[in-house]
This record gives structure tokens, C-alpha cells and sequence, in this order.
């Protein structure tokens, strides 16, 4: 972990909200769609892989049938990976973007790799929800005249695959899908994030006020709804894969 990073998640928010997403009951179509191109990406290998480290345990839930045996670990208050013992194969679903220090979770997650280890990992990045992000700065803007952080910034996928080569992972690729998804109802989306707990999570969020609110959703409208009215919600999700050292022939 590098030195003081700027906080952007709170720690404790985020295991509030995923205490609470667990409770609720619905689809999780893109943890479903997460899950679908991470095994797209290990199971080619051909490999056996005995000892996984799932980041979160809804990596071990999704790609259960991709190893023999998971162990469950997560990133502290601290940021600091709770995993023990080396591992080699590690995955990731949907989680890493919510780490302030990427570069230093990279690395740590490299480290409990064997020398043959895989790494594979979804996060949302690039233009994700960035339909939301306009429409409440327009609507802060003009109740208010200044607008707040309120969607956490997304990597771009260039820098990701250079954070990659920074951690030391060899034959780093990275990649990005794009899901438009087209909602009927704002309070639909709003649900969805939180199935995913992906809500409440930043340091700095006041509470948005009803009016900059309703202007958000006028916003939202009038750009980005179609001839029906729904509206138009960006996924981006990035897949980074890579070895912990070389592949050596023979």
C-alpha cells in the first residue's frame, strides 16, 4: 500500500452497504455478466488450478467449478489483503474499484501468487454510470451553483493495464466491455446499486437535496432517455488478467 492515499471510499460504509446488499433479494445481472467473462478468461488455460483466492466471496460463488479449493479474503480498513499462504489462481469480481490504493492492491494480490499463478479480475472502469454522474452535477449546478463528488471516478483502461505492469504482473492484458442497460424508472437503477452496494460508499458525500434531485432526474430525461422514456445506464467493465512471473517452456 503506498503512503497516506487519498481516502475516496469509506471503509466502513462499504461493509455496511454489502452487509446490507446481501439481504436483498433480487438479480445481480452484472456480478451474472462479470462472472460469465471471468470464466471466458480462465477456462481457456487449460489448467488445473488447485488453491484460489477469491477478493470478496462472491468470486468463489460465481467461479466455484474454476478451482478445487477457494480460500475467501478481503481488503481491511487498511487496505491491507487478509489472505494467507500463496495461491495459484486469484479472482476478483466487481470489487477492486472500490479501493482507493489499486496499484498497492495489485501488488499485494501478485505477492500471494505462486510462481505460476493466475490473476483475474472484473471492476467496473471507463464511462460506468456516467449518464448518472452528468445529470446530478447538472442538477447540483443549477440549485446550487457547485456540485460534489457523488459517483466515485472509474479507471480508464489504459491506466489499468499500465497499473498492471506496475504491480509486476507478466503478459498483463486489459480489457473492456461495454452494458447499456435501459431502465424504466430511475428508483429501478437506484435498486440495482444497491443490490451491488454500491451506494453511500464515499468519504465525501452530503445528503443531495430535493430540488437538485429533481433537476438531476429532469436532466437525466431530457439527455438520455429514449422514445419510450427509459433510461440510459453505462457498465463498463474492465477484465485484467496476468501471471505472477514468466511462462517458461519445457
Amino acid at each position: 500500500m503506498t503512503d497516506n492515499p487519498k481516502r475516496i471510499f469509506s471503509p466502513y460504509a462499504l461493509e455496511m452497504h454489502r452487509a446490507r446488499a446481501a439481504h436483498l433479494a433480487g438479480v445481480r445481472f452484472l456480478w451474472r455478466e462479470a462472472a460469465g467473462g471471468l470464466s471466458d478468461r480462465i477456462h481457456p488455460l487449460a489448467r488445473h488450478f488447485r488453491q484460489a483466492l477469491a477478493i470478496e466471496a462472491r468470486a468463489a460463488d460465481a467461479l466455484g467449478p474454476n478451482a478445487e479449493s477457494w480460500t475467501v479474503a478481503g481488503f481491511d480498513a487498511d487496505e491491507r489483503l487478509t489472505a494467507e499462504g500463496r495461491f495459484d489462481l486469484a479472482a476478483s469480481l466487481l470489487s477492486l474499484h472500490d479501493i482507493d490504493d489499486l496499484p498497492g492492491a495489485l501488488a499485494q494480490i501478485r505477492r500471494h501468487l505462486t510462481a505460476d499463478g493466475f490473476f483475474a479480475a472484473a471492476l467496473f472502469a471507463g464511462n460506468t454510470l456516467s449518464e448518472l454522474k452528468e445529470s446530478l452535477i447538472a442538477g447540483e449546478c443549477e440549485t446550487s451553483g457547485g456540485a460534489g463528488l457523488r459517483v466515485a471516478p472509474f479507471a480508464d483502461i489504459r491506466d489499468l493495464g499500465r497499473l498492471m505492469i506496475r504491480a509486476g504482473f507478466s503478459a498483463p492484458v486489459a480489457e473492456i466491455e461495454r452494458t447499456t442497460v435501459q431502465y424504466r424508472e430511475f428508483s429501478t437503477l437506484v435498486r440495482d446499486l444497491r443490490m451491488m452496494g454500491e451506494t453511500g460508499i464515499l468519504v465525501d458525500c452530503r445528503p443531495l437535496s430535493r430540488a437538485a434531485l429533481a433537476a438531476a432526474l429532469s436532466h437525466y430525461a431530457a439527455h438520455y432517455a429514449d422514445a419510450e422514456g427509459r433510461l440510459a445506464a453505462t457498465f463498463d467493465i474492465a477484465y485484467l488478467t496476468g501471471w505472477a512471473e514468466p511462462q517458461r517452456n519445457g
